[in-house]
C-alpha cells in the first residue's frame, strides 16, 4: 500500500493477510511456468489438495508450507500464514459468477435434492464430509470431446440421537 506525502511516496506497512500469501503464490506460479501439479509433486501432496492449501482453503503443515516458500520465494510471514488454519469458503459472492464455478453451484441446484435422497436411502439419516474427504479430477477422453471426471469421496457421518 503506497500513500504519497510531501517527502515522496513511502510504503505503509500493513500485516500480511492469507490473500496477500494467494496472490503471491498464483504470481509466482504465473512468473515461474509451473501448474498445479508441478506444485503438487515439489510439496508432496495430491494436486487436488495442493491447489486448494495454495489458494488459501487448507492449513498447511511446516514442512508442507516450507517446500511450498522454497517453490514460490515465500517470506517467512506468508510460510507462517500457510500454517494457520484459514477460513474456508473464499467465493466473493453468494451466488458465484465464475461461468465454471457457477456449474457446481447449478450442479447442487439440480442434483442437491438427488444426492440427499440416494445418500439417505443408501446411509441413512447423516451427510458425507467435506473434511475427511478426497477428490480427484481427471480427463477423459472421448470421440465427441474429452469429458471432465471428477470423483468425490467423503466419510459418512450419521446423525446421532441424544
Amino acid at each position: 500500500m503506497k500513500h504519497a506525502s510531501s517527502e515522496g511516496v513511502k510504503m505503509m506497512s500493513h500485516p500480511m493477510s492469507r490473500a496477500d500469501v494467494t496472490e503471491l503464490i498464483v504470481a509466482a506460479k504465473i512468473q515461474k511456468g509451473l501448474t498445479w501439479k508441478e506444485a503438487a509433486a515439489r510439496i508432496g501432496t495430491s494436486p487436488e489438495w495442493t491447489t486448494a492449501a495454495l489458494l488459501g482453503q487448507m492449513q498447511l503443515s511446516k514442512e508442507q508450507a516450507e517446500a511450498a516458500g522454497k517453490l514460490f520465494d515465500l517470506p517467512d510471514e506468508a510460510v507462517k500464514l500457510l500454517q494457520v488454519v484459514p477460513y474456508k469458503g473464499s467465493l466473493p459472492t453468494a451466488v458465484p459468477t465464475d461461468p465454471l464455478i457457477y456449474r457446481f453451484y447449478e450442479l447442487v441446484n439440480v442434483y442437491g435434492t438427488t444426492f440427499k435422497e440416494l445418500i439417505h436411502e443408501e446411509f441413512g439419516d447423516g451427510i458425507m464430509s467435506a473434511i475427511d474427504f478426497e477428490m480427484k479430477l481427471e480427463r477423459q477422453p472421448d470421440s465427441k470431446g474429452d469429458r471432465v471426471r471428477i470423483t468425490m469421496s467423503g466419510k459418512y457421518l450419521p446423525y446421532k440421537s441424544y
